[in-house]
């Protein structure tokens, strides 16, 4: 799944460890999510999408779940 992640982390100079910290999950979780290895839980993409002040579709494609 395509997501902002690591674009909106870099555009606020944030590290990959910072924002695990900030939404309750680890680095490694992180870094999943953003190669696409990982899909994030639904109240871990609203936690993220909520720590950037967007919404869950504007951090995350959902364009293949919505058929």
């Amino acid at each position: 799944m395509y997501t902002r992640i690591k674009e909106l982390r870099k555009e606020q100079k944030l590290s990959q460890e910072e924002l695990a910290l900030a939404v309750g999950t680890t680095r490694q979780t992180i870094s999943s999510i953003e190669t696409g290895k990982y899909v994030a839980s639904l109240p871990l993409a609203y936690k993220i999408a909520h720590y950037f002040g967007l919404t869950i579709e504007e951090v995350f494609d959902l364009t293949e779940y919505l058929g």
